[in-house]
């Protein structure tokens, strides 16, 4: 059972051009988003941490000012209340002022003591100090004035989670950004590349299918309206091709059959022309037979004869009779038309070898030219080699075979006086599985000239008038029809021997 091409696809495990590009799309954006993700969530992460930095050096300086004036005030309560007042709010930690000239401190906070002392030898000086401490990272805030440092320690990592949501913000954008682009890519692919292909594909499908018209999309992008436009031209050609080729397909079945029967009608004509020549033989071998027969009915009318000449009369007339009807008869079987062959008949039956030679040479031997010539016949294995050829065919051709030897015998001998002797060998046996069939002479063999051509039509050796030199041509057909082969041994040098060659039947 056929398939479709669109059956065919369907069937693949690929998937479809649409579902390629846009998982190839999802793939590039995700190698694009994925970084400009990581860049954009560790600048906001950055620039918060920055910016509380900033503040928290601002809220340093602010609270290191606001105890400095507290402390010009020279009222120790006032300024350690302005100190505790403070701790705890915008993630001030600590606050500790230290005098160079007094090593006392005064501090307040959970963090207080000479971890926050400036480094300085001299003079103090205003700055701002990153710290990693135990409960996070901070930001020490230095204030000089009055001989004095005014260190405010505010903690900036407090918020460290306040970047989250602008991270996830940009994650859901780009998310959204990109299944939007996808979706938008999956519509696009459909409506521009995919449905006009698949019109593409449905038209090359019933084109496939039998149609002779190629019906091409006129949407989608103009490259695939060139692809549906060399489609059409392509379908317009091959329907034409396909047109001209059956044409020619009808041609030659009409030419062949002509061919066969041509070749069946000069199959006919040579077989004709081989009765025609035995005809010719046996008129003068049954002439004989009939003088003497009419002489004999003569004098048996005459009467007057004993009963026992009567008798020897009748019994050579009924001899002679039996000779004349067994000639005619040979004559009448090879003489007689094929059937023409039909789907509801019996296979035909293999050649048996033996039977047919010896037939061949019954037919042979009456002939007036094969009077001073020996037909021999040798035949291995006579009751059971058969050939894969009906056995008329196989008669025709060694019958042809064998005329052609006497008669180049003859030919050879015809200017002398003496009865001319000679010899026709009719062989056959196995061979490598097949049947090896041989007909040999001691005549004068083929000319050189004509080795290569013998088989071709109208090559012989005969005079004008005496061949058509197409009785080869013809047993080539018959014999390289049956898967045979037929040819000249060119290794025999007391004359000519052909042989054939034919599957081995039974």
């Amino acid at each position: 059972m056929s398939l479709t091409l669109s059956e065919s696809v369907g069937r693949s495990r690929t998937p479809g051009l649409r579902v390629q590009i846009v998982v190839a799309l999802a793939g590039l954006m995700v190698l694009a988003f994925l970084p400009l993700f990581f860049a954009v969530a560790s600048l906001a992460r950055a620039t918060l941490q920055t910016a509380h930095e900033e503040g928290a050096r601002a809220v340093g300086r602010a609270v290191s000012s606001h105890v400095r004036d507290a402390r010009r005030t020279r009222d120790e309560t006032a300024l350690q209340r302005a100190i505790e007042s403070h701790i705890g709010a915008d993630g001030i930690l600590a606050v500790c002022i230290f005098a160079h000239h007094d090593p006392s401190e005064l501090c307040a906070g959970e963090v207080a003591g000479a971890s926050m002392r400036p480094t300085s030898n001299g003079p103090y000086r205003d700055g701002v100090a990153l710290a990693q401490t135990a409960i996070g990272r901070v930001v020490d805030v230095t204030v000089a004035a009055d001989g004095a440092a005014f260190v405010t320690r505010v903690r900036v990592d407090r918020d460290h989670n306040l970047g989250a949501p602008l991270v996830g913000l940009v994650a859901i954008y780009m998310a959204t950004f990109g299944f939007a682009l996808l979706t938008f890519a999956y519509f696009a692919l459909t409506r521009v590349i995919v449905r006009p292909i698949d019109a593409l594909a449905q038209a090359a499908d019933r084109v496939a299918s039998g149609a002779r018209t190629f019906t091409r999309a006129r949407s989608g992008a103009r490259e695939i309206a060139e692809l549906g436009a060399s489609v059409q031209l392509m379908t317009t050609r091959l329907v034409a091709e396909e047109a001209a080729l059956r044409a020619k397909i009808d041609e030659l079945t009409l030419t062949t059959t002509r061919l066969t029967e041509a070749r069946a009608q000069l199959v006919r004509s040579e077989r004709l022309a081989s009765v025609g020549r035995l005809a010719a033989g046996i008129a003068h071998e049954i002439g004989n037979p009939i003088a003497a027969l009419m002489g004999m009915e003569d004098l048996l009318l005459d009467g007057d004869l004993p009963p026992e000449t009567t008798r020897d009369f009748l019994e050579r007339m009924k001899r002679e009779t039996t000779r004349i009807h067994t000639v005619v008869r040979d004559l009448l079987d090879f003489a007689r038309p094929e059937d023409p062959p039909s789907e509801t008949a019996m296979p035909i039956a293999p050649a048996v070898v033996a039977e047919v030679l010896n037939d061949v040479a019954a037919l042979l031997r009456p002939q007036k030219s094969f009077k001073g010539l020996n037909v021999n016949v040798d035949v291995a294995d006579a009751g059971e080699l058969r050939a894969a050829l009906p056995a008329d065919r196989l008669m025709q051709v060694i019958l042809n075979l064998a005329m052609n030897a006497g008669d180049a015998i003859v030919s050879t001998n015809a200017s002398e006086s003496a009865v001319v002797m000679g010899r026709v060998t009719l062989r056959a046996r196995v061979e490598n599985a097949a049947v090896r069939l041989e007909v040999e002479d001691t005549g004068p063999g083929v000319p050189e000239a004509l080795v290569g051509h013998i088989f071709e039509p109208f090559v012989t050796t005969k005079e004008v008038g005496k061949g058509t030199g197409l009785g080869l041509a013809v047993c080539r057909g018959i014999i390289e029809a049956a898967s045979g082969e037929i040819g000249l041994d060119t290794s025999y040098t007391e004359g000519a021997r052909f042989y054939v060659t034919l599957p081995r039947a039974g």
